[in-house]
């Protein structure tokens, strides 16, 4: 992930002396997350409930003809809602009531995309890897006695959460002549970001919408 990811990245440096002038934009809206988790050796498998949170972001559009590559560097929310044992640490045992794992996370993807001029603008579609570090999170939920609990996420090999993820995304929407866009994007998760659990994996999922601009 980490080789593909650079290599886009050169590619790009490498072509934009050819590409038309770049396009800058931002945008922003709501991520619709959840968590997948898995047991090694097994076929069980459960998702999360869905988590909302948002997305904010930045982005360069490099055009060649109907093709073009798009670096950008959102802050994306994840995580996602359980039910029964959330959390079991030394301090906590949160085994009753929802629970939940808000994530916050700096991303960066590297997506191909694909313009189609129509009337009022162009469609595009794309896909692409991206790399995210984790920089907060919270944890929150009920303990064994019905009382309110809220942890604060701790990043790293000897932490709650591990604090980089790697995953693949795919984008989708609209962009009028005027520069306002519409956007859908779907973010998969391709690394288990539990450091510590035994035989589980825990990868993210993410649907967000957004509205933007391109300048």
């Amino acid at each position: 992930m980490k080789k593909l990811l650079l290599s886009l990245l050169l590619a790009g440096s490498s072509m934009a002396a050819f590409a038309q002038l770049p396009t800058f934009g931002i945008k922003g809206g709501a991520n619709f997350s959840t968590l997948h988790v898995s047991i090694d050796g097994t076929n069980l498998s459960v998702n999360s409930g869905t988590l909302t949170t948002f997305n904010a972001g930045v982005f360069v559009d490099f055009k060649f003809g109907n093709v073009s590559l798009q670096p950008a560097l959102n802050l994306t929310g994840k995580g996602g809602k359980f039910n029964g044992v959330f959390s079991d640490t030394e301090d906590t045992n949160i085994e009753q009531g929802d629970g939940k794992l808000n994530l916050l996370y700096l991303q960066l993807p590297v997506n191909l995309v694909y313009h189609v001029p129509v009337v009022v603008g162009d469609i595009y579609f794309g896909a692409g890897p991206y790399v995210a570090k984790g920089i907060s999170g919270k944890v929150k939920g009920k303990d064994t006695d019905g009382n309110s609990i809220s942890e604060d996420v701790k990043f790293g090999d000897d932490g709650n959460i591990k604090s980089m993820e790697y995953g693949a995304n795919a984008i989708a929407g609209i962009k009028l002549k005027t520069g306002l866009l519409f956007n859908v994007n779907y973010d998969l998760g391709l690394s288990n970001i539990a450091p510590n659990a035994d035989g589980g994996k825990l990868k993210t999922r993410v649907f967000g919408i957004s509205v933007g601009y391109a300048f």
